[in-house]
């Protein structure tokens, strides 16, 4: 992209509340929310994850027979976990390095924390299915 075009499309984005950001693939915008507007987006991912819920259930049932069928999938939800909270303690890192405001960083230390305290409850799970006996 021309540099001209970047810095007119970085201007307009700012002025509708986005912000310009990259990554491995090349340029991402991402919407910055104000105000109430967090909050009905927070409200929609509520929404969509229970409307999901029932589905998500009914295949587990159809698909987890045995612990050796629940492990697999404990084993890919602890490391999208662990990624995740790579991440968190990295934006943790720069929010503290940046001093950003109080309540910011503490909320990001507790959401790290819990973050670790879930992979290693999976980390007992992925364990426990080693030594569940599977129905006969």
């Amino acid at each position: 992209m021309l540099p001209a075009l970047r810095t007119l499309l970085e201007k307009a984005g700012a002025r509708f509340g986005w912000y310009h950001g990259c990554d491995q693939d090349g340029d991402v915008w991402r919407r910055v929310y104000r105000g109430d507007e967090i909050d009905t987006v927070l409200a929609e991912q509520d929404t969509d994850a229970d409307q999901q819920a029932p589905d998500h259930a009914a295949l587990a049932v159809l698909t987890n027979l045995t612990p050796g069928h629940v492990q697999p999938g404990v084993l890919d939800v602890r490391d999208r976990v662990l990624d995740d909270v790579l991440y968190l303690a990295g934006v943790l890192a720069a929010a503290r390095t940046r001093r950003l405001p109080g309540d910011l960083i503490t909320s990001l230390e507790a959401a790290v924390a819990h973050g670790r305290k879930l992979s290693g409850l999976l980390a007992d799970t992925a364990r426990a299915t080693t030594t569940a006996s599977s129905p006969s």
